[in-house]
Formats: structure tokens, C-alpha cells, sequence
């Protein structure tokens, strides 16, 4: 399985990624292993994910999380936790 993910760091900041293992990858940020960016930011809270089948359906969905505004992200976040 493949998961496309939203954690909040520790600065209030979103940070976007994918993994096809989300333990593992969560465990990563939270000991600076994780992206360049979440180093400094730690720790992270896993906030949304979406599973995929391939990678690739979990890259592109991450690039079009990315190019959403801080507000459509947390309208996602919100939207999911209500289902």
C-alpha cells in the first residue's frame, strides 16, 4: 500500500509527503530523518493520509495536495475527520 500524508509540525505548519510504509515514515520525521523540512519542525503529528495502490497514484496526489492553499488543506483534514 501506498499513502499519500498531511502531518502538522510543531510550528503549526502542514507538510505533505508520501510513503509506502506511514509508521516507518512518521518515525523518520520525528527523529530528523524525515524531509529537510520537518527536521527543524519536530515533532510532527500525523493529521490525514489516503492509501493508494501504486506509487505513482500517491506522488500525484501528493503534487496536487501541495498545490492546494493552507485552507483547502485543512478543509480536507476537516472534511475527513467528520466521515
Amino acid at each position: 500500500m501506498n499513502y499519500t500524508y498531511i502531518v502538522k509540525c510543531s510550528d503549526g505548519s502542514l507538510y505533505t509527503g508520501w510513503t509506502n510504509d506511514i509508521e516507518k515514515r512518521m518515525k523518520a520525521h520525528n527523529e530528523g530523518k524525515g524531509a529537510k523540512y520537518t527536521k527543524s519542525r519536530r515533532p510532527v503529528e500525523l493529521i490525514y493520509y489516503e492509501e493508494f495502490q501504486t506509487k505513482e497514484e500517491a506522488m500525484s496526489r501528493e503534487y496536487a495536495i501541495k498545490h492546494m492553499t493552507r485552507k483547502q488543506k485543512e478543509l480536507l483534514v476537516k472534511e475527513r475527520k467528520s466521515d
